[in-house]
């Protein structure tokens, strides 16, 4: 194929592309097999970054959606680039390809990525990256309601600050524990150098907040190295929770810094293997809280500084998944094995006052079978040991299931649970309507452990209001109960249960919350001060 062909094959792809869909694979290319074993390279990277509406649609093709269009500041191409795990010259990979698709859908500023092969010529694969944008500015207020409280805000955010990928924060924000006047910056690769950058200033009504994290993680499953350095001072009144009311409220001073280090020899067979060393100092210091006239129990000061390190074991297995925890968008399901574990060792001599071994670890798996089933279990383990005993320890699970029953119909079933052993007086289990038991008030039960089931059919419309939301709906039913001590705690009442019904708004062209719920949800226990129904309007990331 002759260069001048292969500058109009590509120009034919990019602009005959239907605008909402992803590139398909041209049937003359050979597959990935062929391309791979024959070394092919990447040839050019054609990025083909679409706007939020698609105004070649005549339903899209309104004053409205044009001005959108015209205000809202598109990614820039070198933004897309940067994000990419491959560059022209590269040896062709399928697996390279679809990672990198799989980054870009992360990123909140996009609606969908596809990256396609669209012609090969002379030993050369030219590369189609395909984006779509969403809106990304919010300057308004917000509104949700969960557990019998309600959280406003007043806000202006923008995702995607000038096209270039930093997402900016200022704002006003109430919720039940406080209110916050904030200013943050954040962007996940600076300048395409693959640090981010996170900082927070906040002013609050009952202390203050000021956090910066600079880190350079694992952002790929071949990355090879990661580094970092945290810092946070946090002042903030915190409080204890039974039954839906405040118990205690003490003072809690966060001081935070950490500092790490680690390498990768990368993906071999499938499998990634991760070895991290740092430092941490983590002081937390109590104190009575000003205002508060109850009963008062202060939590003991405690200082951890500690050098660790930490062991990962990481499989290459995902699937792209369509309605399941999302509407009409393309998820990426995680299904291999995960394994993490990190020991650290607090002692006197680096400057704590607690003497013991910090440890913590996570593990994974999921599963797809061959009848439209989807399992995935995930768990996690915490705390520290002194003197031979553990302290703050608390070992948590989750299982998920999913059973595809029609394009839009999907039955989700979800355990969940936490068992802690000598916890901490400021680390509560709790469970209510803030945390999965949806006709309760927040933070109704405390105990040391805590079980929640949930199930719930799923339905996905085809309905498209405004052309701004897909929608879904849901029936539900909630069963969890804690059980074990837990300070100022009234018994447990015991298994808790409630069932309800809700919508489910899709943002379709919005990064700002993937998908609001709109629930009631009606309490078939509990004490009698509890109300009879429970509305609820929350923005998840998920169904």
């Amino acid at each position: 194929m002759s260069a001048v062909s292969s500058q109009r094959t590509v120009f034919l792809w990019v602009f005959l592309l239907p605008c909402i869909g992803l590139a398909q694979r041209p049937a003359q290319l050979p597959n990935d097999a062929e391309l791979e074993r024959s070394g092919a390279v990447i040839g050019k990277i054609i990025v083909n970054n679409l706007n939020i509406f698609d105004l070649s649609d005549p339903k899209d093709d309104t004053k409205l959606f044009r001005l959108a269009d015209h205000l809202h500041a598109r990614t820039r191409e070198q933004v897309i680039r940067w994000q990419l795990l491959f560059v022209s010259g590269d040896k062709y990979s399928r697996r390279v390809l679809e990672e990198s698709e799989r980054l870009l859908r992360v990123a909140s500023y996009f609606y969908d990525a596809s990256v396609t092969p669209i012609a090969y010529h002379d030993g050369r694969v030219d590369v189609l990256v395909t984006t779509r944008d969403v809106w990304t500015l919010d300057p308004g207020f917000s509104y949700g309601r969960s557990g019998g409280t309600n959280s406003t805000s007043v806000a202006v955010q923008e995702l995607n600050a000038f096209g270039y990928g930093a997402a900016v924060t200022a704002g006003r924000s109430t919720t039940v524990d406080r209110t916050q006047t904030q200013l943050g910056i954040a962007d996940s690769n600076v300048h395409g150098s693959r640090i981010g950058v996170q900082a927070l200033y906040s002013v609050n009504s009952d202390g203050y907040q000021h956090d910066l994290f600079v880190d350079r993680l694992f952002y790929a499953l071949d990355a090879r190295w990661t580094g970092g350095v945290n810092v946070a001072d946090d002042l903030r009144v915190d409080s204890l929770y039974d039954l839906g009311n405040v118990t205690d409220q003490f003072q809690e001073h966060d001081e935070l810094a950490r500092i790490y280090g680690g390498w990768s020899p990368g993906l071999q067979n499938g499998w990634v293997t991760r070895w991290t060393f740092g430092f941490t100092s983590d002081d937390r210091q109590f104190d009575r809280a000003p205002l508060w006239t109850g009963v008062t129990l202060v939590p003991d000061d405690r200082k951890l500084v500690y050098p660790w390190i930490r062991y990962e074991f990481v499989e290459d297995d995902f699937l792209k998944y369509h309605n399941y925890n999302e509407i009409e968008r393309t998820e990426d399901f995680y299904l291999g094995t995960r394994v993490s574990a990190q020991l650290g060792w607090s002692d006197p001599a680096f400057g704590a006052n607690i003497t013991g071994l910090i440890f913590s670890g996570t593990a994974g798996y999921g599963l797809a079978t061959t009848h439209s089933e989807t399992l995935v279990f995930a768990s996690t383990l915490d705390g520290r040991l002194v003197n031979g005993t553990p302290q703050n320890t608390v070992l948590g699970g989750s299982f998920h299931y999913y059973f595809k029953q029609s394009e839009q119909l999907l039955f989700y079933a979800g355990i969940d649970g936490a068992a802690g052993r000598n916890l901490d007086l400021d680390n509560q289990i709790l469970l209510g309507g803030d945390n999965g038991l949806r006709g309760y008030p927040l933070r109704y039960q405390d105990g040391s452990s805590r079980a929640l089931l949930t199930l719930e059919e799923r339905y996905f419309t085809d309905w498209y209001p405004f052309r701004l939301f897909r929608v879904g709906a849901a029936v539900f039913m909630d069963v969890g109960r804690t059980w074990g001590p837990a300070a100022l705690a009234q018994p447990s009442l015991g298994l808790l249960r409630d069932v309800g019904f809700g919508l489910r708004l899709g943002s379709s062209r919005s990064g700002l919350g993937n998908i609001i719920h709109v629930d009631l949800a009606f309490p078939l226990n509990g004490d009698a001060s509890i109300n009879k129904v429970q509305f609820l309007v929350v923005t998840k990331a998920t169904f």
